[in-house]
């Protein structure tokens, strides 16, 4: 049968392996398996999500509201915005297949950091648009700025990841408010912030806000998701800002009824409840400086992080896919790099006692 042209250039995305299949391959119990692949929150998610579930369960045959009006206002109160100004996805990933779709097929060109989000680079190639992508892993604006300037007039879309994923470096706000000055009003720039809440706790100076940031540049879309610190990662929920225009633009390309009844109500309640993000938060880089001590004291490079995971690069005396496939035997899953062309994994900051059994297990690779 014969396929789009574009399919044959798609890699699929590779999600964190999950437990299940762990339990299958290796025989492990499912309680004995640590999984700090995916950037899930550790602790779960709060007790007031889990309330509102239980409250809303005998809904679930009807249809949720598509106006999502509830949600809305409670991001518009979070943020300081208005409701036009925000759109709901079925996770961040989804409003960014609303973006591509609606700037790539007509500039043809995406520019993105070489190591970045994946999902960048296959909801792209999926509307047939060539991807740049600068030369360094991590996100050097004066490479962006140097591509963009030599082909502004075929790049409809420059996605900024920060914190970027899979790597856990960010940018300060002020850098990227310069750098966005000298990028044409047509040009869409998207910043990914789904672990601004971390940089934020970890460095002010990283913060991008959405209000200010759209007040400043029309041209700008901001992602944030309830997947990460809030804990619903199973619940599939992520938003977009950006000025009426743009938003207007992405609606036409949104499916209804395209986040269920069960989401909305514990993305709500997710919000009610900042003690628990906050908890969270102050133990992800409470237990960060554990890895951080542990990659010195193993001579091992790793990357600053100002997310929930911490990214160790190996010398080519180690292999990143052999060392995660010796933990995945031990049931510890975490993220390899090769396919990102790094010698590296990512490791998602866990609880307290999961940690100190990657330690262990890991020491004893080592």
């Amino acid at each position: 049968m014969l396929f789009n042209k574009q399919l044959k250039d798609i890699k699929p995305y590779e999600g964190g392996k999950p437990i299940e299949l762990v339990v299958r391959e290796y025989g492990i119990d499912a309680e004995n398996i640590v999984k700090l692949a995916s950037n899930e929150n550790p602790f779960g998610t709060s007790p007031k999500v889990i309330q509102a579930i239980k409250e809303n369960a005998h809904s679930v045959y009807m249809y949720p509201d598509d106006s999502m009006t509830d949600l809305k206002n409670s991001l518009a109160k979070k943020f300081e915005i208005n409701v036009e100004n925000i759109i709901i996805g079925a996770g961040s990933d989804q409003v960014i297949s609303f973006a591509i779709n609606v700037k790539a097929n007509r500039y043809k060109k995406v520019l993105t950091a070489k190591t970045t989000f994946a999902m960048y680079e296959i909801y792209a190639k999926q509307v047939g648009a060539k991807v740049v992508k600068t030369p360094s892993h991590q996100h050097r604006l004066e490479e962006f700025l140097n591509i963009y300037k030599k082909d502004k007039d075929s790049i409809g879309i420059i996605f900024l990841c920060l914190p970027n994923n899979p790597l856990g470096e960010s940018l300060d706000k002020d850098e990227v408010f310069l750098f966005l000055k000298k990028i044409d009003k047509n040009t869409l720039v998207v910043i990914d912030g789904a672990y601004q809440d971390f940089a934020y706790a970890k460095d002010p100076k990283k913060r991008v806000d959405p209000k200010e940031l759209i007040e400043n540049f029309p041209n700008t879309l901001y992602l944030g998701t309830f997947s990460k610190s809030y804990g619903l990662g199973g619940m599939r929920v992520g938003y977009g800002i950006a000025s009426k225009e743009i938003t207007s633009a992405l609606y036409k390309m949104r499916p209804p009824f395209n986040v269920t009844s069960l989401s909305l109500k514990a993305a709500v309640a997710a919000l009610e409840d900042d003690e628990f993000v906050q908890k969270s938060i102050k133990n992800n880089f409470k237990q960060m400086k554990k890895f951080e001590n542990f990659a010195s004291e193993n001579k091992i490079n790793f990357i600053d992080s100002y997310t929930n995971f911490i990214t160790f690069i190996f010398d080519k005396d180690r292999n990143s896919t052999e060392i995660a496939q010796l933990l995945l035997k031990k049931g510890i899953i975490i993220r390899d790099l090769q396919s990102y062309g790094l010698n590296g994994v990512r490791i998602t900051i866990g609880t307290p006692e999961q940690n100190e059994l990657f330690f262990k297990e890991f020491q004893s690779l080592l």
